[in-house]
């Protein structure tokens, strides 16, 4: 059990701290406030290697593991959370292509998505299937060569904005065996997008709903066997839920730092605030709670690689653990500035809009304690 990263892990996230500090912190709150989708500077993330962490070298993908894609997006997400969080995305959908797909989708798509040429989204939420995901209902049938689909997802990431969209549908019965997987081009005859939403966060990334209105999309984009889809679905959640996790620890240490030097430097009754025990004591529990989520979040990508058993355990957990510690801590950071938090001259309150969709989506934090309470009952977690 050997807790230091390895030499090459420190290497890769020196490189993510650096880009995201020189390249994301310094542009975020125009992004945010802007609500721009910064086409440029993700691609200069792709160069890096950032857009297939963990698809394989064969498209262009950097091979890594889901502990080494933690470990980058914890760096990503402390100079912009909104974005780090749509890379993470972006990574999911590309995975899914890569470890499902035939060599003739991945050869068709993943070259194109590794560099962020194309940009990816996922769609497996609807406006009414979202925490019953297993109950959705956008159709697809067989005609041919093709499949024809018919629906609609909700608040996809990317949407109307990324080239390709890797979409659970049902092409079978009404259980989660009824749902396939499969990729649909954003210049599809059929497929269009509704109004960007307005949103309380996460404004870099635009977000809208995808319809499909006989929307012919070829069966060799069937992503994985017909029936797989679910399955695919809940595995790419697995990797989605560490990464959102990491998401939440990058935000919130660079909301621990920030409160660390404001506290030190602010001054009332004579003596910097941070001279209070009352601060101390609550900076000391953030880095500890901090400090926790971390482990869990790299104990749980490290089981995800291992294929361990338990590993949806470990995530559910993680996820639901650290989203919710990184939320906290950018709010305590938040009040910890007083007055100042509270103004968008400083990150603070980005930090705490960002970071609180965490606890919604990659599956509600009520979601994963029905997640982890399931995986209790079947005998998992006992140690």
């Amino acid at each position: 059990m050997d807790f230091t990263l390895s030499e090459d892990q420190r290497g890769f996230r020196d490189m993510a701290r650096s880009f995201a500090a020189d390249v994301f912190a310094p542009e975020a709150a125009e992004w945010d406030e802007d609500k721009t989708f910064p086409v440029a500077e993700l691609r200069q993330a792709a160069e890096l290697g950032f857009a297939g962490i963990y698809v394989g070298e064969e498209h262009g993908g950097s091979a890594l593991t889901r502990l080494d894609a933690a470990i980058i997006f914890e760096e990503l997400a402390a100079g912009c959370t909104s974005t780090a969080a749509y890379i993470s995305i972006h990574n999911m959908a590309s995975w899914m292509i890569d470890r499902f797909g035939s060599d003739e989708v991945r050869t068709k798509f993943l070259p194109t998505l590794t560099t962020m040429e194309h940009f990816a989204s996922y769609c497996l939420t609807e406006p009414g299937s979202g925490s019953d995901a297993a109950a959705l209902r956008t159709k697809a049938v067989r005609d041919g060569d093709d499949y024809v689909l018919n629906g609609a997802k909700a608040f996809i990431s990317g949407g109307g904005k990324a080239d390709v969209y890797v979409t659970m549908v049902r092409t079978g019965d009404d259980s989660p065996r009824g749902i396939s997987c499969i990729a649909v081009s954003k210049d599809t005859p059929g497929i269009s997008f509704g109004a960007q939403e307005r949103k309380m966060g996460w404004n870099s990334q635009p977000t809208a709903e995808v319809r499909f209105d006989d929307c012919r999309v070829p069966a060799e984009n069937l992503i994985g066997a017909e029936g797989d889809g679910f399955k695919i679905a809940m595995m790419g959640l697995d990797g989605g839920r560490i990464n959102i996790g990491a998401c939440s620890i990058g935000a919130a240490r660079a909301c621990l730092e920030l409160a660390q030097d404001y506290t030190a430097d602010r001054k009332q009754f004579g003596k910097p605030v941070g001279e209070f025990q009352a601060v101390q004591f609550r900076l000391a529990d953030m880095a500890t709670e901090l400090e926790a989520a971390r482990l869990m979040i790299r104990q749980a990508a490290a089981k995800l690689d291992a294929k361990d058993p338990e590993a949806t355990l470990f995530c559910a957990m993680a996820k639901r653990f650290a989203t919710d510690v990184g939320f906290n801590v950018c709010n305590e950071a938040l009040q910890l500035h007083g007055g100042y938090g509270y103004l968008r001259d400083f990150p603070l309150e980005r930090f705490v809009r960002d970071t609180r969709v965490h606890q919604i989506l990659e599956g509600t934090n009520e979601i994963m304690r029905v997640v982890i309470a399931r995986k209790l009952s079947d005998g998992q977690g006992r140690g």
